[in-house]
């Protein structure tokens, strides 16, 4: 599998993913937020299935092509952030195969993009509260690359739990105050979902 090969397979992995989770990410919008968040994640990583992968000569371009195609897709505030996170991510990408000081040099260029476009924190009770964590959780296994994708999946999982007890500070979630405490952010769960699938990068 060559370097960029091993990104389309992520993408394809995501993609495979969040049509699974579709209807679960849709219910947690439903309750805090606008309630398309499964239907707009589906929509945007079925327009980056269709791609034309061959066109791509390395991944840098190729996860650019992906940040596009999100924001042009995915409707409300996912849409821009991820294609913040994948834009940010390629600009970070060594030129050389994926090794773990790569990665996560990568991810957290991707994260800290995200922060800086939705001008949140952690504890708002968004996708940074999964994000932040798995780059901090990354960062700790510079030695292998399939350590390093294991741990931020594991950390973005707990992040994404610890939203549930939090009360909305960004977003369409934020008009509840107090009411939106109870229910896991959505943003986070898809979140989630993609470092599940980036393990396909360190196999």
């Amino acid at each position: 599998m060559t370097h960029t090969q091993r990104f389309i397979a992520w993408m394809e992995r995501f993609a495979d993913l969040v049509d699974e989770h579709a209807g679960e990410l849709t219910e947690l919008d439903r309750l805090i937020g606008d309630g398309d968040h499964g239907v707009n994640m589906v929509r945007g990583m079925t327009a980056v299935r269709a791609l034309s992968t061959e066109e791509f000569a390395d991944p840098t371009e190729y996860l650019k092509k992906v940040g596009l195609t999100l924001v042009a897709h995915v409707g409300g505030a996912a849409g821009p952030l991820y294609g913040t996170f994948f834009m940010k991510m390629a600009a970070a990408l060594p030129h050389k195969d994926l090794d773990a000081p790569g990665f996560i040099a990568a991810l957290e260029n991707a994260v800290m993009g995200v922060q800086t476009r939705g001008k949140a924190n952690r504890g708002d009770k968004t996708m940074l509260d999964a994000l932040l964590p798995a780059a901090e959780a990354a960062h700790a296994h510079p030695e292998s690359l399939s350590a390093a994708i294991s741990a931020a999946h594991t950390a973005a999982c707990r992040g994404a739990q610890a939203t549930i007890q939090m009360i909305a500070h960004k977003g369409r979630a934020s008009y509840l105050g107090p009411r939106s405490c109870g229910v896991q952010d959505p943003g986070s769960a898809s979140s989630v979902l993609l470092l599940h699938a980036a393990e396909v990068l360190g196999e």
